[in-house]
């Protein structure tokens, strides 16, 4: 196998993603019993190397994607891929019954990453969120043992909307990438030139286009929050987790009025802990 960036093959703008992930999120996994924490940061790690590889590996990553996921196909044909992320996968695997389809749909949006970098339509960025975003739901009710379809459809609102509140999180990073997640419909609707991405202040027309998605998103989040009715044990608190870091991050977005050029906003722990009594 050829030398697939592992998990130490970390850059500046990796560990800046992860931080400010772990702050949209920072009490879903530390709920939890050692185990199912343990499980779910396998997933997570794998859903990292993927993204790792999308987003900023050099070389050919469209290649390195690919014989990814010929490795990731052996964690359930014989139990023995190569990758040591993967490896650690095989195990979650087994025990929580997880299915292969999720995780290729996490490929599927980083091998779409390398041809497309800008979305036309609202309806086309959220086609690519069923193989960015929602995947990642479904894996976690699975680790839980959760298999309703309501369930599984909820859950599809949620990490989407996570998913476009990240992405309107990191406009001026994507964009310095070459990637613009801000649909051209929205960007044409309210006014908003190409030029207006590059600077370092929000005009007010893209401010008032970042209230319209953060509103948007908000509303999104707010329609899968009937989740945590559907669920029991300790996958209720694991997704109320979730739920508040998604509002807290909205809070942080609503504070900077839009100028999301600046740079990433912060969402604050006490917005965090307060959104977690709403969600319990």
């Amino acid at each position: 196998m050829a030398a697939i960036p592992g998990p130490d093959a970390l850059t500046r703008d990796r560990e800046l993603r992860r931080q400010r992930h772990a702050e949209n999120f920072p009490v879903a996994l530390r709920l939890l019993p050692r185990r199912l924490r343990a499980d779910l940061v396998a997933v997570y790690e794998v859903a990292r190397v993927i993204d790792d590889l999308g987003d900023r590996s050099p070389g050919n990553r469209t290649a390195l994607l690919a014989e990814l996921s010929r490795d990731l196909a052996r964690v359930w044909e014989d139990g023995r891929p190569e990758h040591p992320v993967l490896r650690a996968l095989v195990p979650v695997v087994r025990a929580r019954g997880l299915d292969r389809e999720p995780f290729e749909r996490l490929v599927q949006a980083n091998l779409l990453d390398q041809r497309v970098h800008r979305y036309a339509t609202y309806a086309e960025l959220r086609g690519y969120c069923t193989l960015s975003a929602e995947p990642i739901g479904r894996i976690v009710l699975a680790v839980f043992g959760v298999s309703d379809p309501a369930a599984a459809r909820l859950s599809d609102r949620v990490c989407t909307a996570l998913q476009l509140i990240e992405h309107w999180q990191d406009v001026a990073e994507d964009r310095r990438a070459g990637r613009v997640y801000l649909p051209q419909e929205d960007l044409t609707a309210f006014g908003v030139a190409q030029a207006e991405l590059e600077g370092t202040v929000a005009s007010p027309a893209l401010r008032r286009l970042m209230a319209f998605q953060v509103t948007r998103a908000a509303e999104l989040l707010d329609s899968g929050a009937p989740l945590l009715g559907l669920l029991r044990g300790w996958a209720r608190p694991a997704v109320a987790g979730y739920l508040a870091g998604g509002r807290a991050a909205i809070d942080a977005l609503r504070r900077v009025d839009g100028d999301v050029l600046a740079g990433p906003p912060r969402p604050r722990r006490r917005d965090v802990l307060r959104h977690l009594v709403q969600w319990r």
